[in-house]
């Protein structure tokens, strides 16, 4: 692993050690690596959407390059 300084607002602080109080976390380092991974996490989701309304929309355009479903199996 790589170690990372990170400034963040008091705020936030409290709000981490507060989840690492409750067992949420193991400890705020967790918690950012968590965070950050679902971030990740949502951003490939947003990315695959998009791909999926560009293929829609293709397929509206050229629906005689359509696969059925059947076939896929």
């Amino acid at each position: 692993m790589v170690q990372v300084q990170v400034r963040l607002p008091p705020k936030t602080v409290e709000e981490l050690d507060e989840w690492v109080k409750e067992g949420r976390f193991k400890s705020r380092s967790d918690a950012v690596k968590t965070i950050l991974s679902f971030y990740g996490e949502k951003e490939k989701t947003r990315e695959f959407y998009k791909m999926l309304v560009k293929r829609s929309e293709e397929a509206k355009r050229h629906p005689e390059q359509l696969v059925p479903l059947e076939e896929i199996e």
